[in-house]
């Protein structure tokens, strides 16, 4: 961190680039039991068309409910053991679903004998997401396609190099998933963002390129979409508002290989940082979990220590090394007992400094008022919140450790339970 001139300029954080890590890739060793989940209700599981049993096999397509179009797809061959319905983030209902792995993939031919093309309803008929992003229907729109599409070179968080590891090891594959994303979403548009350390790979082929200056938060869709193309995001602060759309540069490569060898993706590009806060770029099937992919880097959990999906600034905790890595885990952060920083229950002091910090210009400081008093509504319609970019500096600058981030994001979940956002877009 560069400390800003007498507190009147914003901290400024860089990101870390693949030249300060190494370029290597681990594989992590396939693992006897993988989890894959898929967001539902109560009411759903009464369709549920699996069971425990079923076999399995590698790259199949799992279409768990007879009334829901969302698929899975396995990531080895082996059989069902286990079907739960659980509680994630935000209450978020979801099942779950544990294969028992077998010592050898046996490849589901599906979707090479469908020898399907690139289009929007044979893409979400095999796979409803990609590594890197979880649900590519936002994406997808039939009667208004979006006119431009930003692929995201740059990783959102800090520590972070899963982008840039995936554009270096998978670049030939770059100019064909662009053309099969353009196929499928009906965008005339698509430009890759990157860091200045990666341009020639992304120019290889042949595709638009813009540069970004690798600082913190510069990579976050919001902010991205409005440097690369110039639109600033509406005060709902939905990217689905925009004509444009972001993907991460691993979603496209992925898709490119996809169709090129016809055979679903069923690995995850992701980033370890350990307790010394060293990035380790990994490569794992998804739905293997955490524990697993620690035991390989030899990395040890112990009581008190904390685990997080994603980055320092953004990142959400997880409460259990058996939890799984999904199609959007990007990042696996373990942090030592003695490096965990509580937060406060003191008042804010009004310092300025999360002001000062906050990229969207928000009032913050009046912000985490109302949001500590539950007045979500008030604070979306008298201080913006809904505008809020997600970035985190203000928590991080925070001297009373306020966790004004996790707040922000508790209001934007209680307004949508609450239907305020579809409310105040007529």
């Amino acid at each position: 961190m560069k400390k800003p001139f007498f507190g009147l300029t914003k901290p400024k954080l860089t990101y870390t680039g693949i030249d300060d890590i190494g370029q290597d890739i681990q594989t992590i060793p396939p693992s006897d039991r993988l989890f894959l989940s898929l967001n539902c209700t109560k009411q759903d599981m009464q369709d549920l068309k699996l069971s425990i049993g079923s076999e399995v096999k590698t790259g199949q397509k799992l279409r768990p409910f007879s009334g829901m179009e969302a698929c899975l797809t396995a990531p080895a061959t082996g059989v069902i053991t286990g079907i739960s319905f659980e509680t994630g983030y935000f209450d978020q209902s979801f099942v779950s679903f544990s294969i028992q792995a077998g010592e050898r993939d046996n490849w589901d031919a599906e979707f090479e004998q469908a020898g399907i093309k690139p289009e929007s309803e044979n893409v979400l008929s095999f796979f409803s997401g990609l590594p890197g992003i979880s649900d590519l229907r936002h994406l997808i729109r039939k009667k208004n396609p979006l006119r431009a599409i930003v692929v995201n070179g740059l990783d959102q968080d800090l520590l972070i190099v899963t982008n840039q590891l995936s554009l270096k090891k998978g670049a030939e594959h770059l100019a064909h998933g662009i053309d099969c994303l353009q196929k499928i979403t009906g965008a005339t548009q698509v430009i890759v963002a990157v860091p200045p350390s990666l341009r020639s790979e992304a120019e290889k082929g042949g595709v638009e390129v813009k540069v970004i200056d690798p600082v913190y938060p510069h990579a976050i869709p919001r902010l991205l979409i409005k440097q690369v193309l110039g639109i600033t995001a509406p005060a709902s602060g939905r990217l689905e508002d925009l004509d444009a759309g972001v993907v991460s540069v691993e979603s496209v490569i992925a898709l490119g290989q996809a169709f090129a060898e016809a055979k679903p993706p069923i690995f995850k590009v992701l980033t370890v940082i350990d307790k010394g806060n060293r990035s380790i770029g990994v490569r794992a099937r998804m739905g293997t979990p955490v524990l697993h992919i620690l035991d390989a880097l030899h990395t040890t959990v112990t009581e008190g220590d904390r685990l997080v999906f994603g980055g320092p600034m953004s990142g959400r905790g997880i409460y259990s090394t058996e939890t799984p890595i999904g199609p959007d885990t990007d990042a696996i952060l373990v942090q030592d007992k003695t490096q965990v920083i509580s937060p406060s229950s003191e008042p804010c002091i009004n310092c300025g400094e999360c002001v000062r910090a906050c990229p969207a210009r928000l009032p913050v400081n009046m912000l985490i008022r109302l949001l500590e008093n539950g007045l979500y509504e008030e604070a979306a319609r008298q201080y913006d919140l809904l505008s809020c970019v997600e970035c985190g500096l203000c928590a991080y600058v925070c001297i009373m450790r306020i966790p004004i981030f996790h707040y922000i994001m508790l209001g934007k979940h209680e307004l949508a339970l609450t239907g305020y956002l579809e409310e105040s877009n007529g």
